[in-house]
C-alpha cells in the first residue's frame, strides 16, 4: 500500500498495529515517519483495515507522520494529521516535564495516540521500549512481570487508564511493581480523587493527563500545561488548546478542520476542543466534562465529572460511578447515576443515598435524581466510559 500521490507528496499508509510486544516490530517504520517519509494510519491488527479517507494530497501538511483516529464519542472516527515536528515537541515537552528521558513500558494498545506516543517518546529520546504482552487484555501479573525486565538505573515511565491502575493497586505485586516508575501517566478518562489519594497512599507516582489525538496526546499535566502549549477559554467555558504539538486538521473533512483548528496572529495552531472546564486563581486547569456532556435540568447546567466526583469522595461503598442526564417529563432531563459497588459494599445504592450524602456538597439541582448499580461500567475506546449506553439503560422502560 506504498505509493506517492502524482504530486509527489507521499501517500498515507495504513498501518497494521498488533498488541503487545509485536508492536515494537513497528519501530523502524515508525522511524521513517517521524523522519517526514512515509506518513502512516495505525489501527488495530485485529480489526479490519480501515479506509483511507478521500482527501485532497495538496492537503496534506509538510512532514505529516501520522493520521491517528480520534475516540471520540459521537459518529465515524476523525483522523487527525500530526506531523512529524507535532509529535517530537510532544515527547520532549512530556521528558522535561517528567526530569529527563528515560525507559517506556508500552501496557495500552499502541494505535492509539497514548500508546503511540510511548512509543514516539522512545524513539526520540533513543531509549528502547518495552511492551507487555496484551494477548488476553490487560493483567496486572503481566504487567509486573514486565516491569521486572526494565533496565535498572534508568528513569522508567508507563502509561495507564485509570481502570489498570485500579486493578493494579488491587494486584499484590501491583503497588511495588508502580512504585518502581519515576511517574504514571494517567489518561483516556478522569482520574477520580479517591484513585489518587490511594495511590499517593501507597507512594505511586501518578500523573493526570489531558489530551486528545489533536494535541499529539497529553498536553497538561497535573492542571498545568506542558512547555509552549497554552490553554484559554472561550466565552462559554469551553476548552481551547495552543503550541506546537496542535494536529494540522482531519483527514479529508476541509469544513470541520476549518470550524475545530486555527493559527492566530503570532502563528500558533489552536484547536477548539468539546470540553468545557476552569481555571483556579494559581492557574491550573480544571476540565468539568464534555460540552454534550452537559446535563440541562430545569434550566440549570450540570457537569457530570463534578458530580462522579463527589459521589466517589463522599458516598461510601462506591468503586466507580458514571453521571449522565436522563430524559424527564418535569425537569425536560434528570441527573442520572450509574455506580458500581466496592467488594465489601453491603447493599444497593439508591438515589435518596446518594442524595443524603450530597446534599449540601452538590447543589440541589446537582443531586441525582436516579440510580442503578451495575456490576462494571460499558466503556468505549481505552477505558472511557460510554455515556450513550449508560444513557441507554436509563431510559429504557
Amino acid at each position: 500500500m506504498t505509493g506517492h500521490h502524482h504530486d509527489g507528496a507521499p501517500a498515507v499508509e495504513a498501518l497494521a498495529v498488533p498488541a503487545g510486544p509485536a508492536s515494537l516490530d513497528l519501530l523502524p517504520l515508525l522511524a521513517e515517519a517521524l523522519a517526514g517519509d512515509r506518513p502512516v494510519m495505525p489501527h488495530a491488527a485485529s480489526g479490519p483495515v480501515p479506509p483511507v479517507p478521500d482527501h485532497d494530497p495538496a492537503s496534506l501538511p509538510e512532514a505529516l507522520a501520522v493520521v491517528v483516529g480520534t475516540s471520540g464519542s459521537t459518529g465515524s472516527p476523525k483522523r487527525a494529521m500530526l506531523t512529524a515536528p507535532a509529535l517530537r515537541a510532544s515527547a520532549r515537552a512530556t521528558h522535561a516535564t517528567l526530569g529527563g528521558p528515560g525507559q517506556w513500558l508500552l501496557a495500552i494498545p499502541a494505535h492509539h495516540i497514548a500508546g503511540l506516543q510511548v512509543l514516539v517518546r522512545s524513539l526520540d529520546a533513543g531509549t528502547p521500549p518495552l511492551a507487555m504482552d496484551l494477548t488476553d487484555g490487560f493483567r496486572p501479573q503481566a504487567f509486573v512481570a514486565a516491569t521486572e525486565r526494565l533496565a535498572p538505573g534508568a528513569r522508567r515511565y508507563t502509561s495507564l487508564v485509570p481502570t489498570q491502575v485500579v486493578r493494579l493497586l488491587d494486584h499484590p505485586g501491583g503497588a511495588d511493581a508502580l512504585r518502581t516508575f519515576d511517574a504514571v501517566l494517567v489518561g483516556g478518562a478522569a482520574m477520580p480523587p479517591r484513585l489518587r489519594a490511594r495511590a499517593e497512599r501507597a507512594r505511586v507516582h501518578l500523573v493526570a493527563t489531558y489530551g486528545m489525538s489533536e494535541t499529539a496526546g497529553g498536553c497538561v499535566y497535573d492542571g498545568r500545561a506542558l512547555p509552549r502549549t497554552e490553554v484559554e477559554l472561550d466565552e462559554e467555558a469551553r476548552i481551547l488548546l495552543g503550541g506546537p504539538t496542535i494536529a494540522h486538521g482531519y483527514l479529508g473533512l476541509p469544513d470541520l478542520t476549518r470550524e475545530t483548528f486555527g493559527t492566530d496572529e503570532d502563528g500558533i495552531r489552536w484547536f477548539r476542543t468539546d470540553d468545557v472546564g476552569h481555571v483556579d486563581d494559581d492557574g491550573t486547569v480544571h476540565v468539568d466534562g464534555r460540552v454534550d456532556d452537559l446535563i440541562i435540568t430545569g434550566g440549570l447546567k450540570v457537569a457530570p465529572r463534578l458530580v462522579e466526583e463527589a459521589i466517589l469522595e463522599h458516598v461510601p461503598g462506591i468503586r466507580e460511578a458514571v453521571v449522565v442526564g436522563s430524559p424527564d417529563h418535569e425537569w425536560g432531563a434528570v441527573v442520572s447515576a450509574l455506580v458500581v459497588l466496592a467488594p465489601d459494599a453491603v447493599h444497593d445504592v439508591t438515589a435518596a443515598d446518594l442524595r443524603a450524602h450530597l446534599r449540601g456538597i452538590l447543589p440541589d439541582h446537582a443531586l441525582p435524581r436516579r440510580a442503578l448499580t451495575s456490576p462494571a461500567i460499558p466503556t468505549r475506546g481505552p477505558g472511557k466510559p460510554d455515556r450513550r449506553a449508560v444513557e441507554a439503560m436509563f431510559t429504557v422502560g
